[in-house]
């Protein structure tokens, strides 16, 4: 039996896919609630904000990035593979600097043309644009959270709905039983938190009605286009499931894996005064 899941607070990862100069995940570095004098915490310090010279020397390396590779920094993003920074310098010693470089491609890897391109795939590309890894589950939902955050920010449109599927689409194509998804993806924020949950129940609702489905064609006897013929329901529908079933090795009698306890929703650190 799948054992419920808890995501402390303090274990949860920057999300990499804002980082390509890295060449994995960074280690996860919990900042702890007191130093060692007992004094009270030391915030983390803050990165300068470029200058406008900054600014302009990285709007030079993304428009010789774009010459260089228009497959890949072109009309079109796709997810860079790991490792990229350390490649670009190598090919390229005189035409990037190494602060301009890492400034450039942190914009590129931030912007939200570059996160769809993440939540929407499954594999990472190489300068030339051939798929060389695969993306990280965590990479893809925390890309696909951020794309709904700013997004969902503009508009007035509940784009809730569209983030459920993206969520289980993305758990269904990661190939990981759902336990290990939700121990992979780390989430600390209240929102998303609530968003993984609402998927989770999205998610064993259907693979119920699909249990229930696949049961009443068995005890029927008859073929998918009679049964969805006497039952009223699409064709497509019964040979989805069936094809599902014969895909994942199932059997009708057994039982799917039992889905973890709903996450618990950090709550928000009570502010000053209040």
């Amino acid at each position: 039996m799948t054992d419920s899941v808890s995501i402390p607070v303090s274990e949860s990862v920057p999300d990499p896919v804002t980082d390509p100069v890295t060449d994995s995940a960074p280690d996860p570095t919990p900042v702890p609630d007191q130093v060692a004098d007992g004094s009270a915490p030391v915030a983390p310090p803050r990165k300068p904000k470029p200058t406008v010279a900054d600014q302009a020397a990285v709007q030079a390396v993304l428009e010789r990035l774009f010459a260089l590779y228009p497959q890949m920094f072109g009309a079109r993003f796709l997810p860079l593979k790991l490792g990229v920074y350390q490649e670009l310098l190598a090919l390229h010693p005189d035409d990037f600097k190494k602060d301009d470089l890492k400034l450039a491609l942190g914009q590129h890897a931030r912007s939200t043309r570059y996160l769809e391109a993440v939540s929407s795939s499954q594999k990472r590309y190489d300068l030339l644009g051939q798929p060389v890894e695969d993306l990280a589950p965590e990479h893809v939902h925390h890309a696909i959270w951020e794309v709904y955050r700013r997004r969902q920010a503009r508009s007035r449109e509940n784009l809730g709905p569209r983030l459920l599927e993206r969520i289980v689409a993305a758990i269904e194509a990661s190939g990981l039983q759902v336990a290990d998804y939700v121990e992979r993806v780390r989430i600390q924020d209240v929102s998303a938190t609530a968003a993984l949950n609402d998927a989770l129940a999205l998610l064993a609702e259907r693979a119920a009605k699909r249990e229930a489905l696949l049961r009443a064609y068995d005890a029927g006897g008859r073929s998918p286009a009679e049964f969805a013929q006497m039952y009223g329901i699409e064709l497509a529908n019964i040979e989805q499931a069936l094809a599902r079933r014969n895909a994942e090795g199932l059997r009708t009698e057994a039982q799917p894996d039992p889905l973890p306890e709903p996450l618990p929703v950090p709550q928000p650190e009570p502010q000053p005064g209040l």
